[in-house]
């Protein structure tokens, strides 16, 4: 009836199982022919054991070639790098026609199968060959023909199944823990309650209710505000980008808390939003908000567990978690008006969080304490560089003027003069400062007065045509025509596209 060799087949699979740490990942109709993996073994990570009493050498042969391209396919799937498969056939016989044949191997593009006959009339030494292929000893129960049944054979065969069910349990529970996504919802319900709260405050993408509520603010933050490295998080401009922040933070943020669990997921999402906000002050002193940072973090935390679990990860997210990166980081490089250096930023903030958090029932101290320390360290310096950065000659001036803008749309004019002023005579060739400075006099029809500070600006910066514009405009207003030509003539050269420059052109030599 075949009970022996149904025995040394679910006996073998029990073995591999259960002793060294392989599961099943294909699994014919039948039962009768099983691919088996393991993250661990190196020499063989996919083994396919097959039940069949071979007859001839040439269906052995056919069906090595089957295997080579089963494999090829399992190899893809698994995402591996060349695969090394061996291919076990338990028999009664070896083929009849080729009794020298018991172990060789074939290639197919990057799988290579090692094929080996566990011949079950010659049991002790097939036993002994397949200990010395696997190089790990088999402790397999070897009964008399009279003492196996169809009963044995059926309860060997539920302990193989039982061994792989149990893996695939212990995944399931690294993607679930005890306690369900709350600070994910938080945080959607907080960034939905900001926005309403901005909405009827002079709307989200009011640049000074954005900046009231908290956006990265560049110029702010330089003067001490420094919680606007966390409050962009919350705060969105319009409502295409708050919905589809949220409905990004409800699928990845609720696997990411999943995963790591509600402390580790709080700590992960918060430090990603510092991050990339730290990325975009870094790159550009202009205003920007959103969870985007965040968000990207919890793909960061993903990267991360693909680390620790990466045939697990593979298996289950990792093809779609890099498709997802790609696609938005490319996106955000083709379009303008995305900050993609907090996109970066939240990214590697969130990998680095992760690796300081580690995954639950998975301590690893020393890699904690490495990432740590480097991300530590790392935070240091990028901070250290940013205010470098921004107190630079150049990136002050403009940082300045975005500032002074700002006080005077919130009609503290006053304050944005004495702090220009003060500005410029530190720093007397801040050509952006000097122009704001012209502006303010010609508001208050000091003509002269904006003349000698738009003559500073463009002597710090022959290439500001705005303030080549406003001179022309003030040397109209004096009746100084050639002179208000010259200027024109100079802005519309520095920016051909700007089609009210080349209007006071010839608005000018009409005055001729």
């Amino acid at each position: 009836m075949g009970f022996k060799e149904d025995y040394l087949f679910w006996g073998t699979i029990r073995e591999l199982s259960a002793q060294y740490d392989y599961r099943m990942i294909t699994v014919t109709e039948n039962h009768q022919e099983i691919w088996l993996e393991s993250d661990t073994n190196k020499e063989f990570p996919v083994i396919r054991l097959i039940r069949h009493d071979l007859d001839w050498a040439n269906w052995l042969k056919r069906d090595m070639e089957r295997t080579l391209q089963n494999g090829e396919r399992i190899r893809q799937k698994l995402y591996k790098k060349p695969i090394n498969i061996l291919s076990i056939y338990v028999s009664k016989f070896a083929p009849v026609d080729d009794h020298e044949f018991s172990f060789q191997a074939a290639s197919y593009k990057k799988t290579k199968v090692n094929t080996f006959i566990f011949s079950c009339e010659t049991y002790q030494q097939s036993l002994q060959n397949l200990e010395h292929v696997l190089k790990k000893p088999l402790s397999i129960q070897v009964l008399q023909e009279d003492e196996i049944d169809e009963e044995k054979v059926l309860v060997l065969k539920k302990e193989a199944i039982s061994e792989s069910v149990k893996k695939a349990k212990a995944e399931q529970k690294v993607f679930q823990n005890a306690n369900k996504p709350f600070f994910t919802y938080m945080f959607m319900a907080i960034q939905i309650a900001v926005f309403i709260l901005m909405e009827f405050n002079g709307g989200s993408t009011n640049s000074n209710t954005l900046i009231e509520f908290g956006a990265k603010y560049s110029p702010l933050i330089m003067q001490g505000e420094w919680w606007r490295f966390f409050s962009p998080m919350i705060v969105h401009i319009g409502f295409f980008h708050l919905l589809m922040n949220t409905f990004s933070l409800y699928l990845i943020g609720a696997e990411v808390e999943r995963i790591y669990g509600n402390a580790r997921f709080l700590f992960i999402y918060v430090f990603a939003g510092f991050a990339g906000t730290l990325g975009s002050f870094i790159m550009t002193p202009n205003l920007s908000a959103g969870a985007s940072g965040a968000i990207f973090g919890c793909f960061g935390a993903l990267l991360y567990f693909g680390i620790v679990y990466p045939k697990l990860f593979m298996r289950s997210m990792g093809s779609s978690v890099f498709v997802l990166i790609i696609i938005n980081l490319i996106y955000g490089f083709s379009v303008s008006g995305i900050d993609n250096a907090g996109h970066i930023g939240g990214l590697i903030g969130g990998f680095l969080a992760a690796g300081v958090v580690h995954l639950p029932k998975n301590k690893n101290l020393l890699r904690r304490l490495v990432f740590l320390f480097g991300t530590v360290i790392l935070t240091y310096i990028l901070l250290q560089y940013g205010f470098n950065h921004q107190n630079s000659s150049e990136t002050n001036d403009k940082t300045m003027a975005m500032l002074a803008q700002k006080y005077m749309d919130d009609e503290k004019t006053a304050k944005a003069e004495d702090m220009l002023i003060n500005y410029v005579g530190e720093n007397p060739n801040a050509s952006v400062s000097l122009f704001m400075l012209g502006n303010l006099a010609l508001d208050k029809k000091d003509t002269y007065k904006a003349k000698e500070y738009y003559e500073k600006s463009i002597e710090a910066d022959p290439d500001l045509h705005q303030a080549h514009y406003n001179l022309a405009l003030v040397q109209m207003s004096l009746g100084a025509y050639d002179q208000a030509k010259e200027q024109a003539q100079m802005a519309t050269e520095l920016a051909p596209e700007n089609k009210s420059y080349a209007k006071l052109l010839k608005k000018v030599e009409a005055q001729l």
